[in-house]
């Protein structure tokens, strides 16, 4: 295995006894190049190092990166199988017993098979996530569709990425999270970027963002709230929550107005201008600033540095995205580099700044409901076909598309969904609407959890599988660019842990269904059949092997065959994945959230993360370091609205909405909007503001919105925090 030199030469000199393993972060999806320090003397992780040699980040990691390791040797990893003993107590803590692997397996078996004997094969569904590897993302879809042969199966990205991909499939033909790599991003001339706090959701890029100002040019911020990245921005669009449909579409009609239109390109490569040109002629900066919130001038700026600058890119994140309108969000950002035609050049182009570490691959090799691997859709016969032969299945044994991951919630209610096998997700935190989200797990029939730490959802559980962590197995992630990169293994599994995988191959032999697994003996196995899988489709890895990806540092695809090198610049050839080639420039007219404010919630709730901690937190609040600098959550209020609700700074204070309720510590602070609340939402049973968020989802993504709700805020009982 190859290492980096010069650390390892400075580590063994230094500390004989120890090995420099090369990997990447566990956690977002910059996937920052790291070397994990392993005391060969007894197999285990007892620290980290950066890695320069990783182009993406260049050595630099993050609070969360630099104490990634110390979650593997924790003395809260599950260690053994679980079994609960007391129904009574489901949704708890207590109540579970240690069991043998085989007990467990068996009880998990029988029970699948008295349910799908009973109630039908789709009475179990399978939730996973995008944490994982590509190995275990593509072989999670394989176990669902024919070891448990049911439809329903969906992932923890429908909460995460699912408007991103919707929004980069309607206007470009194929879902791939940036169209430049990253490498791109300070050789740019202008940033807009909207909906990310970047610098602390992804801190280790901002060294290339800074750049782009210190080299001369310019930085664009659209967020309600002045995050650090936002006040060094040379226009800050400081917009209501929920409204950044009408920002985008009042940007494009001052580039139409002002004549930043790149005719040529707009006429021989895309579709649709004239339609959105009608939609958006409406939107002038005032109308846009009525709707918004932002300042005419600021509009007028912003549209002006963008349609200017000889080079863009333009970068969105869950702050866009996470709304009843994600999509069409997405769609209108991306019609700014169309009508520009600032895409398919270097130094150009757009991104989605994924948050998951695997958000990309995890979504591509089939654990959406209506997605198989290459990014194929289970909807068309074609492509049930090619994935039928190399599954070894009949095309007309594939199950037919499930629902979203929200909406098995709502099957569960209904007695449709009776089982859950859930893996790497935690959705007792992090789905929206929690109160009842919760009630469906509580009242299901049977429920396995996945996990290497007790999470919150595996409280749920009536059986809990041990897994491994990211540093105990090896395999394939997608990084924000759409690199394929390697994840080594450093030690080996703590206790009686085994990797995801190797519990599914192991589950469908016990399920009758060996046959179609029992090959798959290494991770390796699993992405060769991934690479055959995936053959042919839009997400092309076949021409990707584990050497080529250790030998380029990461293969970006498309990766067609051996001889393909990858395909770091998408469109170069200006042809897009449309049937004819041609991008579409979406007309998009604006509608509202799906909660405005009123008279009894009169502020706009939004939500988000903080430097200090990974979604649901299940594994960051279990680092010292970490906790002790963000120990809980708060709610962020602007000092006027402080005033108006007679609320004092580290006050604890009482905030709902039509859902639920909490209590945070007040922060208060000029960087949000007046009408508007934040609150982080890391945290999980009662401080979990998922308690409070809305349900209402986006059409075409499935996406929640939960960055924005009515809301309202009142002093508590609760004296000031100590």
């Amino acid at each position: 295995m190859q290492r980096d030199k010069f650390f390892r030469d400075i580590e063994n000199a230094k500390h004989p006894n120890e090995t420099l393993v090369p990997t990447h972060c566990s956690y977002c999806a910059m996937q920052c190049g790291m070397n994990l320090r392993v005391d060969t003397t007894t197999n285990k992780i007892i620290g980290v190092e950066p890695r320069y040699d990783w182009p993406v980040t260049l050595g630099k990691m993050c609070p969360k990166g630099v104490t990634a390791y110390q979650q593997v040797n924790h003395p809260d990893r599950i260690l053994k199988p679980l079994i609960r003993d007391d129904a009574s107590l489901k949704g708890t803590k207590q109540g579970f017993r240690e069991a043998t692997w085989d007990e467990a397996y068996d009880l998990v078996v029988k029970k699948f098979k008295e349910l799908q004997q009973n109630y039908g094969k789709d009475s179990v569904s399978v939730y996973g996530g995008v944490s994982m590897t590509n190995e275990k993302c593509y072989l999670t879809g394989k176990f669902a569709r024919v070891a448990l042969q049911t439809r329903y199966i969906d992932y923890n990205g429908r909460f995460c990425m699912a408007s991103a991909a919707g929004g980069l499939n309607c206007s470009l033909g194929i879902d791939r999270g940036s169209t430049v790599p990253w490498t791109d991003v300070h050789e740019t001339d202008c940033l807009f970027l909207a909906g990310s706090n970047t610098a602390e959701c992804h801190p280790t890029s901002m060294f290339r963002i800074w750049n782009v100002q210190e080299r001369g040019g310019y930085l664009i911020i659209a967020d309600p709230r002045e995050t650090p990245i936002a006040r060094r921005a040379d226009v800050h669009l400081d917009l209501r929550p929920g409204t950044d449909l009408a920002l985008a579409n009042g940007i494009l009609n001052l580039l139409i107005q002002n004549g930043h239109v790149d005719e040529q390109f707009v006429n021989n490569h895309t579709n649709g201008f004239e339609e959105m040109k009608q939609v958006v002629k409406e939107f002038t900066p005032e109308y846009t600033s009525q709707i918004t919130g932002v300042a005419p001038e600021k509009i007028i700026r912003a549209a002006e540095l963008y349609g200017k600058a000889p080079n863009a890119i333009v970068m969105f994140a869950r702050g866009i995205e996470q709304q009843i309108k994600g999509v069409e969000n997405v769609s209108a950002y991306i019609n700014m580099a169309l009508v520009t035609g600032k895409i398919g050049r270097p130094k150009s182009g757009v991104a989605t700044i994924t948050g998951q570490g695997n958000g990309q691959g995890g979504r591509e090799h089939g654990q959406k409901a209506d997605a198989l691997p290459g990014y194929r859709k289970i909807t068309n016969p074609q492509h049930v076909k090619e994935v039928s032969a190399v599954w070894g299945i009949e095309p007309e044994e594939m199950p037919k598309p499930g629902v979203s991951a929200y909406e098995m919630f709502e099957l569960m209610e209904q007695k449709t969904i009776r089982a859950l096998y859930l893996l790497c997700s935690n959705p007792a935190v992090s789905a929206p609407n929690l109160n009842y989200v919760r009630k469906q797990m509580k009242n299901l029939d049977f429920m396995v959890c996945v996990d290497f730490y007790l999470s919150e959802s595996a409280e749920f559980a009536d059986v809990i599988l041990p897994t491994t962590t990211w540093a105990e197995d090896e395999g394939t992630t997608t990084n924000v660019e759409g690199r394929i990169i390697k994840i080594n293994k450093a030690q080996m599994p703590l206790g009686e842990s085994k990797p995801d995988w190797q519990i599914q191959v192991e589950l469908a032999e016990r399920m009758g269904r060996g046959k179609y697994f029992s090959h798959l003996k290494t991770a390796r196995d699993v992405f060769d059949e991934l690479r055959l899988a995936s053959k042919g489709g839009t997400a092309d890895y076949y021409g990707v092997t584990w050497e080529k990806i250790e030998k380029q540092n990461g293969v970006f695809w498309p990766c067609k065959d051996e001889n393909d090198p990858g395909t770091p610049h998408l469109f170069l050839d200006k042809k897009f994945y449309h049937a004819d080639g041609k991008a579409k420039i979406m007309a998009l007219p604006y509608r509202p959230p799906a909660e405005e404010p009123d008279q009894e919630y009169p502020l706009r709730l939004t939500t988000g993360r903080v430097v200090y901690h990974y979604l649901s937190g299940n594994q960051t609040r279990r680092i010292q370091f970490l906790r002790d600098m963000s120990p809980e959550p708060f709610v962020e209020v602007h000092p006027e609205t402080a005033a108006k609700y007679n609320i004092n700074h580290e006050e604890k204070v009482r905030l709902f909405t039509r859902r639920g309720e909490s209590f945070y510590k007040v922060k208060i602070t000029e960087a949000i909007r007046k009408d508007t609340v934040f609150v982080p939402y890391h945290w999980g049973h009662d401080q979990s503001i998922n308690l409070l968020t809305i349900p209402a989802l986006d059409p075409t993504s499935r996406m929640p919105e939960f960055k924005a709700c009515a809301a309202q805020i009142e002093k508590s009982e609760l004296k000031k925090v100590q």
